[in-house]
């Protein structure tokens, strides 16, 4: 029937008992699936990782300054990492660190959640945040 129609025999659905199969234009239907593709792909949210770095002798101001900054990542759909880097004998102080991040936290209580709680990474600690939802 495909022979005389001028057409392809296309299995629409392989998998199925018994199997589906269309007469169509073969490149028509390559052309019109390749479109629905394209334009799921156009639909997908990417969430990327927006960094933030702190400093443990950082301002208030500076503070809420990086705040502000996170508080737009999370409302744009992004991830926020907030990484405080410790140098030199500031190691000897992780508790002052670990305050300042949850000092950063309690500032964007309102619309993120912590993905991941505080880590100590060599000499940095990090924390994730996601927008609540």
């Amino acid at each position: 029937m495909a022979r005389e129609a001028d057409l392809d025999l296309v299995k629409v659905a392989p998998n199925a008992k018994p199997p589906v199969c269309k007469i169509i234009d073969y490149g028509k239907f390559r052309y019109e699936q390749m479109r629905r593709d394209k334009e799921a792909r156009k639909k997908q949210k990417v969430t990327e990782v927006k960094e933030i770095r702190l400093s443990p002798n950082i301002d208030s101001n500076d503070l809420n300054t990086k705040a502000n900054h996170a508080r737009k990542f999370l409302s744009k759909g992004d991830k926020v990492k907030v990484s405080l880097r410790f140098r030199g004998r500031e190691m000897s102080h992780v508790n002052v660190g670990k305050q300042i991040l949850d000092d950063f936290f309690e500032k964007l209580e309102d619309i993120a959640v912590v993905d991941k709680p505080a880590k100590l990474e060599g000499r940095s600690m990090v924390v994730f945040l996601t927008e609540k939802k």
